[in-house]
């Protein structure tokens, strides 16, 4: 595929089914709010006609009210590297991000494929040790995800040695919102 894109990677927004861990602190029906008015902002802060925006979604025959005009494409098979290395594989230059990272702006996706200019990978760190975006260039390794343990405080470290000897640029820290814990401190944060 040619030009830039932005791919959001996305749940079928279901009770119970999205934001588990969240759930477990606040009830599924918040989590459930929670999830849609975020992907929802997400969206609306990837939407720009410097680039195209693509949803990748799971579960891959999910029937859900996806937003229309967006491109949907199934997530597939696999572990959570091996969904996003086939997504990125797509296209030569594209960032991804989740949809639970409440102070995502329009202009890190900007610094994104600013650093690609520079860079062959850029990172968006997370406060827990993982990262709320992964873009790529066209010179990635072939395994960019390989062995990456995932969701733990060691996911970013993991996946930046399958980036040595290539040019890494990062992007600011933020916080994604896994649990009650990390949405309250959002929202203290805001305050």
């Amino acid at each position: 595929m040619r030009g830039d894109a932005v791919i959001v990677f996305a749940r079928a927004p279901r009770l119970g089914a999205v934001k588990r861990r969240l759930a477990r602190g606040i009830g599924a029906m918040a989590a459930l709010r929670f999830y849609r008015g975020q992907l929802a902002a997400t969206l609306a802060a990837a939407r720009d006609r410097r680039w195209r925006v693509e949803l990748a979604v799971t579960p891959d025959g999910a029937r859900a009210r996806w937003p229309r005009g967006i491109a949907r494409r199934p997530q597939g098979h696999g572990d959570l590297g091996a969904r996003m290395a086939r997504a990125l594989g797509r296209h030569r230059r594209a960032v991804l991000v989740g949809s639970d990272i409440p102070e995502l702006a329009r202009r890190d996706l900007a610094e994104a494929f600013g650093a690609l200019g520079r860079a062959d990978a850029v990172f968006g760190p997370a406060e827990d040790g993982g990262y709320w975006l992964v873009g790529l260039g066209p010179r990635r390794p072939a395994r960019p995800f390989a062995d990456v343990r995932w969701s733990t405080k060691h996911a970013l470290a993991d996946t930046l040695a399958n980036f040595a000897g290539r040019r890494v640029a990062l992007l600011r820290t933020l916080r994604d919102v896994d649990t009650a814990s990390d949405l309250r401190a959002i929202r203290k944060e805001r305050r």
